[in-house]
């Protein structure tokens, strides 16, 4: 597995810098997307990347941008040769009840949740037939299963990621790539920072095994799935949650 490519989408900071450190390890050469405003977040994970070894790029890409992630694909293609791994992990929340969720609130959820996965597996989809080989993870939710409230948008975006997995799985396995999802419970990240302390204890008190989740337990799942132990497994969803959905 030495020197994959891996292009990983919200690879900046939380669960996308856990991942890339992960395949950092194997000598990976990493591509970052992010949107931040500033370079800071993925310089940051660029360089922890170094440090493992890895050569690590950031690119600051509107993923819900059809046109923009085709570039970025173009641009990868023509330095790399080829894409080994696509990790869709970009999300976003603007968390209200329906009655008070604006059309801009839903779509701008679901442009760079969903919208994103259908741009960069679009993009990536033909150079890995043509390579007869790939592995992509799609980052889903718990709430894309459960539902919670308040988030209608955020969790029809994360469910729509399950069954685009499930989908694009029967169509890309005849050429040897797979395609799973994993999705997270109440991992500890800059979107969950912001929640409110009773907010918090209410998801404590779903989880049994009594612990909120790390960054490096859903990097994990996913690290496996790109991985050759995991070449007969497709179409699927890693639940990673500590119980919170069984």
């Amino acid at each position: 597995m030495s020197e994959r490519v891996a292009v990983i989408t919200g690879g900046s900071k939380g669960i996308g810098r856990a991942v890339a450190l992960k395949f950092a390890r194997e000598n990976a050469r990493l591509v970052l997307v992010h949107y931040d405003a500033d370079e800071v977040a993925v310089g940051e994970t660029a360089a922890l990347a170094a440090e493992l070894g890895a050569g690590a790029e950031g690119r600051r890409v509107d993923v819900s941008s059809r046109g923009d992630v085709e570039l970025l694909f173009k641009d990868v293609m023509n330095r790399h040769g080829r894409v080994d791994v696509l990790v869709n992990n970009a999300g976003i929340t603007r968390d209200t009840l329906l009655m008070r969720m604006t059309e801009q609130d839903w779509d701008a959820v679901l442009a760079v949740n969903l919208k994103s996965v259908f741009n960069c597996t679009r993009a990536v989809i033909q150079p890995m037939m043509k390579q007869r080989k790939g592995r992509i993870v799609n980052i889903s939710s718990v709430v894309g299963r459960i539902g919670n409230a308040g988030q209608a948008n955020y969790a029809a975006s994360k469910a729509g990621i399950l069954g685009f997995t499930k989908s694009v799985a029967r169509e890309a396995a005849p050429r040897g790539i797979t395609v799973n999802a994993v999705a997270p419970g109440f991992v500890a990240t800059e979107m969950t920072d912001g929640l409110s302390q009773k907010v918090k204890d209410a998801f404590m008190q779903q989880i049994p095994l009594g612990r909120i989740g790390e960054p490096d337990d859903i990097a994990e799942a996913v690290y496996w799935l790109c991985s050759d132990a995991a070449s007969y497994i497709t179409g699927q969803t890693i639940h990673v949650n500590g119980g919170m959905f069984m």
